[in-house]
């Protein structure tokens, strides 16, 4: 059964699927279609092509699938897309894309908490947490299991690795590479997540091997190009070497330094080429 209150206004075209809950006074266009046991909180506004996903909660005064604050959209077809089981909390914004049939999207298992903004082309992965007031800029990538804190803000084009974790207040301006702690205006790398590594179930044998990597190549005394050649040949786990080495092929914006001496790295380790 679909429970809409009688002060929402929502769409004859919209497509809600059983058990879900339309709060008062929320606005649902009629190219939106919401999963099964989702729920929309008050003033909740959905416009343009949005599809979320089911077991979703869509907080208070959010808005979802507003035209992007992109001078480039001239009004084409684009859409939004949310995975099962997300969370967006109360006051965030989220817009659809800019180029014909392109999508912003937010993976399964995510919690964006509130005033966060994702702004058009962005690409979220799963189980990425966003704390409140993180902003990402257009066309931004989060790979799974990122955790951005809050009030950091995120330059365009710019990708976030897997499980990756971003401290406050920061100013992300280039790539942080997997598995690494970020912080400071600019960011700048400071570690290794250990912490959210172990409790993603990562063995102890795993986590030793993205440190021996890291540090390879930030101790290893060779330039970044050249590491990054050499490292498929030292034996390192080969699953780790091929997704840190295409993160960096990847990069179109360079890759964040390190910038202090630890276990791990030394002071003036760069990561930019």
């Amino acid at each position: 059964m679909v429970k809409v209150d009688p002060t929402a206004r929502v769409s004859e075209k919209a497509i809600l699927e059983e058990g879900v809950e339309v709060g008062p006074y929320a606005i649902i266009g009629e190219d939106v279609k919401i999963g099964a046991y989702t729920s929309v909180g008050p003033f909740a506004v959905l416009e343009g092509r949005v599809e979320i996903g089911p077991h979703c909660i869509i907080g208070p005064h959010t808005i979802i699938g507003a035209p992007p604050q992109d001078l480039s959209y001239q009004g084409e077809e684009t859409a939004v897309i949310i995975g099962e089981r997300t969370t967006i909390r109360e006051f965030v914004t989220i817009h659809r894309a800019t180029g014909e049939g392109k999508v912003t999207r937010i993976g399964r298992t995510c919690f964006i908490m509130a005033y966060c903004h994702i702004a058009h082309n962005c690409s979220i992965g799963d189980g990425v947490v966003m704390a409140n007031g993180a902003m990402l800029c257009g066309h931004v990538t989060i790979e799974d299991w990122a955790t951005l804190s809050g009030l950091l803000g995120v330059h365009q084009f710019v990708r976030l690795g897997r499980l990756c974790m971003v401290g406050g207040l920061a100013k992300v301006t280039m790539d942080i590479p997997p598995y690494t702690l970020a912080d400071g205006h600019p960011a700048r790398i400071y570690g290794l997540n250990r912490v959210g590594m172990k409790r993603r179930g990562f063995s102890a044998e795993k986590r030793e091997a993205v440190k021996k990597i890291y540090t390879f190549l930030s101790r290893g005394g060779l330039p970044l190009r050249k590491a990054l050649e050499e490292l498929p040949k030292m034996g390192y786990d080969a699953e780790l070497v091929g997704e840190i080495t295409t993160f960096f092929a990847q990069s179109k914006r360079g890759v964040t330094r390190w910038v202090r001496d630890t276990e791990d790295v030394r002071e003036d380790a760069s990561f930019d080429g």
